[in-house]
């Protein structure tokens, strides 16, 4: 198999641990047509949430380095727990460009009508320290931020649960939200912070209609602009996989996605 290298002039790089981060490459590719795109879904190593910091500090750094290795000059974490817990550290051993995706608090706390927004997220992010001090930084006016574990949701995208039932789907979202809105009912603004969430967005504003479910990847794009180059417009796609996230499902949700990529599996 020929590398990606070989195929792509000067891509970024753009990561997470599955499906989830084909949002960001669909945003990038949006702004930056001429841009050369190097996809990789980590499913070997989903779901990062459920890691702790030194694993998955080792799991991003190699991740880095594989994209570098292949190419990217440029490498983008689409993934807001690494990014928050862990990227300050990754970027102390490795030199050059690498972005990550933050939780979009600010943005959050300006669209709330109430002052009082929820972040939903997988586990590792919002009971760490770190997004607890981010959020602080964020907040200068006072707003009311509640963290929320979205897990369950995030394995529903990557197990393509959200393509294959969507009955469930839609049911798992009404009652996950409506749990929240019981004893937070002044939250009018969720933030989709894993770059999973975001696939649900669209039948989480159909039951919800009155809420707002913001996507973190939207401000990421001027951070990466400065790297982009003009390219061919194409889009690589490699995947690592495991036994309980295997290659053959990843490649069934991209066509059931209507992706036009043709995933190339990597150990």
């Amino acid at each position: 198999m020929n590398s990606p290298s070989n195929r792509l002039h000067r891509p970024v790089g753009i990561f997470d641990a599955g499906i989830g981060s084909y949002a960001v490459v669909q945003l990038v590719r949006e702004r930056f047509p001429d841009q050369d795109i190097l996809y990789l879904a980590d499913r070997a190593s989903f779901p990062y949430g459920a890691k702790d910091k030194t694993a998955l500090q080792h799991v991003i750094t190699s991740a880095i380095i594989r994209l570098r290795d292949m190419g990217a000059e440029v490498v983008l974490v689409a993934s807001n727990a690494p990014t928050i817990t862990v990227l300050d550290e990754v970027k102390r051993v490795l030199d050059g460009p690498i972005l990550g995706v933050y939780p979009p608090i600010k943005r959050a706390i300006a669209t709330s009508k109430t002052k009082s927004v929820g972040v939903l997220g997988v586990k590792s992010l919002v009971e760490s320290n770190e997004l607890k001090r981010y959020i602080n930084t964020e907040n200068s006016g006072g707003a009311k931020v509640t963290t929320f574990n979205a897990s369950p949701l995030v394995d529903l995208v990557e197990s393509g649960t959200f393509l294959t039932r969507p009955r469930v789907t839609i049911e798992m979202l009404r009652a996950f939200v409506s749990s929240i809105l019981i004893e937070h009912g002044d939250i009018d603004v969720f933030t989709l912070s894993s770059t999973h969430l975001p696939w649900l967005k669209q039948p989480l504003e159909a039951v919800f209609p009155e809420l707002r479910f913001l996507d973190p990847a939207e401000d990421v794009i001027s951070a990466l602009a400065p790297h982009t180059t003009r390219g061919t417009g194409r889009t690589s796609c490699v995947v690592t996989a495991s036994d309980k996230y295997p290659f053959e499902e990843f490649a069934d949700i991209l066509e059931k996605l209507n992706i036009p990529l043709i995933a190339e599996l990597i150990i």
